[in-house]
């Protein structure tokens, strides 16, 4: 039969032949700045609501501060990072936490199933370092071009304005790598019981730099000192019909009694490559790093001793952005990592304005002092330090009476990037479903039993192309895993297992020969020819 349905297009009427990929330099990038169809996509993204959050919307937060060990391990801080605010044992950095839902509007319940937004704003001697992430240690994505869609999916249906299954469910269904996220997410992990006993992870790979302009690839972890507690859908219900804010109570009241939560921070380390000895591409934010291989090494604590004077001018302003990094903590070259790093920002511009930074919440710590060349703009309330000469604002001035230029350090870090720019598909994708089935049979019996009766009743509410999908990702994630949704929802188990593979997806349990372009051609063919 042939396909009418109209074409996908931008805004300026350009057809777009892939939606699936940001263009890269090789398969694991990086990301290139002329993505312009990404660029067209995200930013208008960014502006879909005003003025709550798109995505984070109800949140709390309070203040506290970060200790140093100036140890990561066993091992000296600086052998890993130059980093001041890792190095420096017991300094107190101001910070300040934002803790929220996702998917919610401002007003929706504390008690809804969707990962918790986990974003801290360290105010060091350095300037600012913004360390956005969720509870949940991986996500649903690989690639930020995807995040508009993913979310207009889990968002309420356009037309009835109500979060639907089938929709969320036929996201997911074209998208393997997402099962290991829904896993998390559909078990009791996705209804945490408060923000005090929750992990938090940076979730997406950065990477430390030393003063030797050595470079280590490195994910992020808080550990919570009071334990892990999460709910059942039943445990929820329960809290939600008496009060839809109990995890704001909860931190709030704590703290004021004195009972001020506190969590470890931990860092995993890799040496910096593609690490093709993985069975997963350590840049992949849907990938776990096996602890057992890339132990949590303890480096600081953080402390929340303070909630906020006024709420607004807090929580409701605060802004945080994946890009706001110290010296001695860089980017890698994952893909939502990259693509994240625009949009936060380009959203708080959007959101709070052009000059949020000048916000109290927002700024650096008072002893540190900002100079920029930076302008005007929408709700300008001072000028940022200057020069000698007032009328310079712009560098360089062959006068030298304006600002300069930093010293630069005596050793960079200076990362080689050779490939081909394209649009490629995931190649390392062996264990879209093994880690998925490692954490389903990592649950206890009533997780187990709370996951699947979860999505038994989600499946009821997906038509059959959706439900035989579905089952048939959780039955290769783990047989146990898909025949007990396939019982529970009335679903033909048989008929779910004689489904192919997605059309240019690898095998469950294969990757992909050689890099390959989302066309299906393979990068070295095309140079061959």
């Amino acid at each position: 039969m042939s396909d009418q349905r109209p074409i996908l297009t931008t805004r300026q009427g350009h057809p777009v032949r892939d939606n699936q990929s940001m263009r890269t330099v090789g398969e694991r990038g990086p990301a290139t700045l002329e993505n312009y169809q990404f660029i067209e996509k995200i930013t208008h993204f960014d502006r879909e609501r005003i003025p709550e959050r798109v995505v984070h919307a109800r949140g709390a937060g309070a203040h506290g501060y970060f200790e140093a060990y100036g140890t990561i391990g066993d091992e000296p801080a600086s052998k890993y990072t130059r980093a001041r605010v890792l190095n420096e044992t017991g300094v107190k950095t101001p910070m300040f936490v934002r803790f929220s839902t996702v998917a919610g509007a401002k007003e929706s319940p504390e008690t809804a199933r969707d990962p918790r937004g986990f974003a801290v704003k360290f105010k060091t001697v350095d300037g600012n370092w913004d360390l956005v992430g969720n509870n949940l240690k991986v996500f649903f994505i690989r690639d930020a071009i995807k995040f508009p869609d993913m979310i207009h999916a889990f968002k309420p249906d356009p037309v009835t304005n109500r979060q639907e299954a089938w929709r969320f469910f036929d996201f997911v269904a074209a998208h393997p790598e997402s099962i290991h996220m829904v896993t998390h997410l559909k078990s009791p992990w996705g209804i945490p019981a408060n923000y005090r006993e929750m992990e938090g992870s940076g979730v997406n790979t950065y990477k430390l730099v030393n003063d030797q302009g050595v470079a280590h690839l490195c994910k992020f972890h808080w550990i919570p000192k009071q334990g892990v507690r999460n709910l059942t859908s039943a445990q929820a219900a329960e809290i939600q019909g008496r009060d839809v804010g109990h995890a704001t109570k909860d931190l709030y009241d704590n703290i004021a009694a004195g009972n001020f939560p506190e969590w470890e921070f931990a860092v995993q380390i890799m040496p910096d490559g593609p690490n093709d000895h993985l069975s997963f591409d350590p840049l992949d934010d849907t990938k776990l790093w096996p602890v057992d291989q890339f132990p949590l090494l303890p480096c600081g604590r953080m402390v929340l001793d303070r909630v906020p004077d006024n709420f607004f001018a807090d929580v409701e302003q605060s802004a945080f952005g994946t890009g706001v990094l110290v010296d001695g903590i860089d980017f890698s070259d994952d893909k939502m990592l990259q693509g994240r790093t625009l949009s936060y920002s380009d959203t708080q511009r959007y959101r709070v304005g052009p000059n949020y930074l000048q916000l109290p919440i927002n700024a650096p710590a008072p002893g540190v002092k900002t100079a920029t060349n930076q302008r005007d703009g929408q709700m300008t309330f001072y000028v940022d330090g200057v020069g000698e000469n007032k009328h310079i604002n712009y560098e360089p001035s062959t006068l030298a009476q304006g600002l300069r230029e930093a010293p630069k350090p005596a050793k960079e870090y200076h990362q080689p990037v050779e490939g081909k720019l394209g649009r490629y598909q995931a190649s390392r994708t062996e264990d879209d479903y093994t880690q998925a089935g490692v954490r389903y049979r990592s649950f206890e019996d009533w997780e187990r039993e709370d996951l699947i009766a979860n999505l038994v009743a989600d499946m009821k509410e997906c038509p059959e192309a959706i439900q035989l999908r579905m089952v048939w990702h959780f039955w290769h994630a783990d047989e146990d895993y898909g025949r007990r949704v396939a019982e529970g929802a009335g679903i033909d188990l048989e008929k779910a297992k004689a489904l192919p593979p997605l059309p240019g997806r690898a095998a469950p349990g294969q990757r992909l020969k050689a890099e390959t372009y989302t066309d299906g051609t393979q990068a070295h063919k095309v140079a061959a020819e």
